[in-house]
């Protein structure tokens, strides 16, 4: 936790809180991390950190993007700033839907 919030800091993202939500509770068996925080404004912001040894494609991206939107349900509020911090090798392809859809995207090799 520590090591994303120092993350996140350097790339002047500050969050009053942050809670960590497992994919369990959504109804998933993904490895990834979620993160539900607020903002300084007050707005929600989802953060969600992959890491795996293989490439993160397309199919796996629109995954991700559903994954948000159960999160969504499951705060019961919009969640206006969306990140993703990916440790892995990403395809082009699956970088730029989530960009398209309003993601800001951090790869971190």
């Amino acid at each position: 936790m520590k090591e994303l919030v120092e993350f996140l800091q350097q790339h002047n993202l500050v969050f009053k809180s942050l809670k960590e939500v497992f994919p369990k509770e959504l109804g998933s068996r993904k490895k990834v991390q979620i993160f539900v925080g607020v903002d300084l404004k007050g707005f929600y912001a989802d953060v969600m950190v992959v890491e795996k040894k293989s490439r993160v494609l397309r199919k796996e991206a629109q995954e991700l993007m559903a994954l948000h939107d159960k999160l969504e349900g499951y705060v019961g509020s919009a969640i206006k700033k969306k990140y993703i911090i990916i440790k892995a090798p990403l395809c082009s392809k699956a970088k730029a839907l989530l960009e398209e859809h309003g993601w800001r995207v951090f790869h971190v090799s």
